[in-house]
């Protein structure tokens, strides 16, 4: 994947998958969607590119009727509460997102979405037909998505919903999905005549395809996309029998009782959360369309493999179909992370019926550093194929990483120069650098160099595994050049070291900041410097020599 954002870009958009208001986050979504986003809007506005986060709680839908049902509650009371505790949950991150929105919430979501239905309607890509759905008889009610279960007719993996297959992430119907059965009643399903209003996908191959070809896709997706070009598009229905989500607006009788398909109206969320935005920070939603429809503007989604299909066919065509909005310039998908408990023989899918979850609530109400779970999650995310999340493994990494490599190369060079320089940056004098300390200067302008192309080109991963390359290496110039010894011969020479040593730590701090904010801001308050100030440029700039040093702070505490 090249640089994603084109230099002469003035405003970026990014957004992250709006999740379902039935559940709270854990690490498999964090690592798969709002993470990365989080990482990568931080170092677009250090960069000082105009950057907007956009997310919020996907409130219709099966999935929460479901919830609402098991809980005793309405649909509005459990979207409510799951979309504060999901902001409770990123926040407590340091994922800040410029707006969280709701899709039952924001005031401006059913008309954008009811907007968009009548747009494509009046184009003609609506057709109205009878059609099957599977019903439950015992309670008398027609079963769209999640609340019909089965068995792929594709690869014929189990237990999987009505929509679309988790396993080789084909779309699911009447016709594939084999040994249907009710997830309300646990009862078989039958199949009963309904009316339903479709979109023909198949008209929008080839917008899809030019789209595919110059979007900014990580090649795995693009195959996957490029595979289901190859046996052609399908007709999907883009409205369901279920009384919790946006009217259909259509003065039709057949459309009585009816919504819009969840994954119709979800991403239009995209739409509204920044109409909801601008009106909070312009003044105005129609401000909107600054980032919306403009030529100096660009969208990132970031988003999970299992939301490949509604992003990038679905959610592109229905872009294509209305017209007037750009499509995104990426689409940032990651694979599954799945889990591995300590004495598991094998890692596992992450489920919360099956209890093998780390939920952030619970990981952040232990005490638990979030940038030791920001590193982890990062170091081990799943870009390019599934990876694994192993408890002990976060623990090694914290203690070997970030409390050994990171901390103590911080911790002992800050503590040294406030023992024998003092309280203040030391001066260097040139005639005292050698070629080691011109050697490690050089090092960390190529790391700085490789780290932002990396992150240019949203690899996180390999940004982060860059900086901890150069960290080591300052552990290393540290060793060659033995402060500790020095000091009693030449303590301007002690100076130099100190000196070149205080330099790399606040590139430190400043390529840290989008991975772990909090470590970042801790390195600036040594430095004396306001972490919120620092721009990506700043990496390179040496300290001033005389400025106040404070004293050294603990960044991180090893976990037995």
């Amino acid at each position: 994947m090249s640089q994603v954002i084109d230099n002469k870009t003035k405003r970026v958009l990014v957004t992250a998958a709006l999740p379902y208001s039935n559940g709270r986050p854990h690490v498999g979504h964090v690592a798969g969607a709002y993470l990365p986003a989080d990482i990568y809007v931080r170092f677009l506005r250090m960069r000082g590119i105009d950057t907007r986060f956009v997310c919020g709680s996907d409130d219709h839908g099966v999935a929460i009727l479901i919830t609402a049902d098991k809980e005793g509650k309405s649909p509005a009371e459990v979207a409510k509460y799951y979309h504060d505790r999901q902001l409770e949950d990123f926040e407590g991150l340091g994922i800040k997102f410029d707006v969280y929105g709701s899709t039952s919430q924001n005031p401006y979501h059913y008309k954008t979405s009811q907007d968009f239905f009548l747009k494509l309607y009046e184009q003609g890509y609506f057709e109205k037909e009878k059609t099957y759905q599977f019903y439950d008889e015992s309670r008398e009610m027609f079963l769209p998505d999640r609340y019909v279960k089965g068995t792929c007719g594709y690869c014929g993996a189990t237990e999987q919903n009505g929509d679309q297959c988790e396993q080789c992430g084909k779309m699911l119907d009447v016709e594939t999905l084999k040994d249907a059965y009710s997830a309300i009643s646990g009862k078989p399903a039958v199949v009963k005549e309904t009316v339903h209003w479709f979109l023909d996908l198949s008209k929008f191959e080839n917008s899809v395809r030019e789209w595919i070809d110059n979007a900014q896709i990580r090649e795995h997706s693009k195959s996957y996309v490029r595979g289901l070009l190859s046996t052609g598009f399908v007709r999907r229905s883009m409205t369901r029998d279920i009384n919790w989500g946006i009217p259909l607006p259509l003065d039709d009788p057949d459309a009585k009782g009816k919504v819009l398909y969840v994954w119709f109206d979800a991403p239009i969320g995209y739409i509204s959360n920044t109409k909801e935005l601008c009106n909070q920070k312009d003044g105005s939603p129609e401000t909107y369309t600054d980032w919306w429809k403009s030529d100096d503007a660009e969208i990132v989604h970031f988003i999970g493999e299992d939301n490949t299909i509604f992003h990038c066919i679905t959610w592109i065509a229905t872009l294509q179909a209305e017209g007037t909005f750009k499509l995104p310039r990426a689409v940032v998908v990651n694979h599954f992370l799945n889990i591995q408990f300590p004495g598991d023989e094998e890692a596992g899918k992450i489920s919360k019926s099956r209890g093998t979850a780390v939920w952030i609530k619970d990981y952040l109400a232990e005490g638990n550093n979030p940038d030791v779970l920001r590193y982890y999650l990062t170091a081990i995310a799943p870009e390019k194929a599934r990876t694994v999340y192993k408890p002990e493994d976060l623990v090694q990494r914290n203690n070997t990483d970030l409390a050994n490599i990171l901390g103590n190369f911080v911790n002992r060079i800050v503590s040294f120069t406030h023992k024998y320089v003092g309280p203040q940056i030391p001066e260097r004098i040139e005639s005292k650098v050698s070629e080691i300390d011109r050697a490690f200067a050089n090092d960390m302008k190529e790391s700085y160099e490789k780290i932002t192309s990396l992150l240019d080109e949203v690899s996180f991963k390999g940004a982060l595994e860059a900086i901890m390359d150069f960290c080591r290496r300052c552990n290393k110039y540290v060793d060659d050049k033995a402060p500790w010894t020095q000091r009693k011969t030449d303590l301007e020479a002690t100076a130099v070291t100190l000196s070149y040593c205080l330099d790399a730590i606040h590139f430190l701090g400043v390529v840290l900041k989008p991975f772990l904010p909090f470590t970042a801001e801790k390195i600036a308050k040594m430095l004396n410097l306001d972490s919120e100030k620092l721009t990506w440029e700043d990496a390179l700039k040496p300290q001033k020599a005389g400025s106040t040093l404070n004293p050294a702070i603990i960044l991180f505490t090893k976990i037995e």
